[in-house]
């Protein structure tokens, strides 16, 4: 009778258990009533977002706000969004403005440009600019946009990113730019006009950025936008259908025209004009 000789080969000796097989094993008891723990956590996290679900009013991907400003706006407390105006309330969340100020259009400024035939300028959505590293160049694209409802509200935002997600930089420009909103007084100042409607603004207003210096002068109706294309972007999103400009410096730098644009805005809020002149001029906040 043949002596049984120990394994002396690789394929000889038995196979080792697996990681999965241990695993399975581990979680199979002889009843068959133990369950994995991963299963045991896909079914806690299941339900909790079934209980999310059955709340009042939860939607995913709903806002829940961070500030108080949110809360209140969320709650219903803050009817519109010049009582924010009126008070000096800072905006943090641009959800707050979506809110009190629904259906926002929004105009993206051609502030980039490439070199076009026989010299001149096509101008593009983005401007991109390139800066060396030790690496080789990096290169950042720019963004420009302005957000208004038509009717006395109008904002910018400036944004930059990497070349590939230019979707991402315009919604970063958006949100930039409801972060920034702002009221614009508008009325009928012009003396051949005094139809007191408030096609045009009140009173001449002049804006400053940079080097551009810009002078912005009421218009009788009928005269339409008298500024460059561009410009008329943000009339339009202002809710301003006649106005005169004019302007001097770099204004081919058109991040600081309309900069400037805004600047006279922000002053034309902020002078004091009585009831009684407000009624005359057809002032509208």
């Amino acid at each position: 009778m043949a002596e049984k000789r120990e394994p002396t080969t690789k394929r000889e000796l038995p196979r080792e258990e697996t990681k999965q097989e241990a695993t399975a094993e581990a979680a199979i008891d002889v009843s068959d009533t133990v369950i994995p723990v991963e299963v045991v956590e896909a079914a806690a996290k299941a339900e909790t977002a079934v209980e999310l679900a059955e709340k009042k009013g939860y939607q995913p991907g709903e806002w829940r706000p961070k500030t108080q400003l949110g809360k209140d706006v969320l709650a219903g407390k803050i009817p519109s969004i010049d009582y924010i105006f009126d008070n000096g309330i800072k905006i943090t969340e641009p959800a707050v403005v979506d809110m009190l100020l629904p259906g926002l259009s929004n105009e993206i400024i051609l502030i980039g440009g490439s070199s076009g035939k026989g010299g001149g300028i096509r101008r593009t959505p983005s401007k991109r600019t390139t800066r060396m590293h030790k690496s080789g160049r990096r290169y950042r694209i720019s963004v420009f946009v302005v957000v208004g409802n038509s009717n006395g509200y109008v904002g910018y935002g400036l944004a930059h990113g990497i070349p590939g997600r230019h979707r991402e930089v315009v919604e970063k420009a958006m949100k930039h730019a409801k972060l920034n909103i702002m009221p614009v007084r508008m009325g009928c100042g012009s003396w051949e006009c005094k139809c007191g409607t408030g096609h045009s603004i009140p009173v001449a207003v002049s804006g400053k950025s940079g080097s551009v210096i810009v002078n912005l002068m009421p218009a009788p109706k009928g005269v339409g936008l008298v500024v460059m294309d561009e410009i008329k972007k943000v009339m339009t999103l202002a809710g301003i259908k006649d106005i005169w400009c004019k302007s001097r410096g770099q204004t081919a730098s058109r991040i600081n025209f309309v900069k400037a644009i805004f600047d006279a805005f922000r002053k034309l809020d902020a002078y004091r004009i009585s009831e009684e002149e407000e009624k005359t001029l057809g002032i509208k906040h």
